[in-house]
């Protein structure tokens, strides 16, 4: 059942970065746009690193692949990004945006702590501090 319930986990957390960073891909022009109008600068650095993060970090969470650290790494960019996008309150949507992305945060930094469980590469290679 730990198995189980790891790979669920797993899978439901990575699922939302997995595929908002393949949507980011797919849609490169228009990502690099809505960073612009975010005011973020150097989108033509920024939008490859936030699909590296959310991609690349997605696959590597749900696989259990060096977890402790891609865990804590989308940790961060978890924050950022309601920092970032999520500030204004008195947009009822943004404030529930904002505590999501805190509540994501909250299950990025168990994994952190605690790595993928039984059920993931880390554990296949032995290295389940990864």
């Amino acid at each position: 059942m730990d198995k189980l319930i790891s790979v669920a986990a797993r899978l439901l957390m990575a699922q939302m970065f997995i595929i908002s960073g393949w949507q980011k891909l797919t849609g490169f022009n228009g990502t690099e746009g809505y960073f612009s109008s975010l005011g973020i600068p150097l989108v033509g650095v920024v939008t490859p690193l936030v699909i590296l993060i959310e991609l690349g970090g997605g696959l590597a969470l749900l696989f259990g692949f060096k977890t402790r650290w891609v865990a804590a790494v989308i940790a961060a960019f978890t924050v950022g990004s309601a920092l970032i996008a999520h500030m204004n309150f008195s947009d009822q949507g943004q404030a529930i945006n904002f505590m999501k992305n805190l509540s994501i945060t909250g299950g990025l930094l168990w994994f952190a702590k605690y790595g993928a469980g039984s059920a993931s590469i880390d554990a296949a290679i032995g290295k389940s501090s990864s």
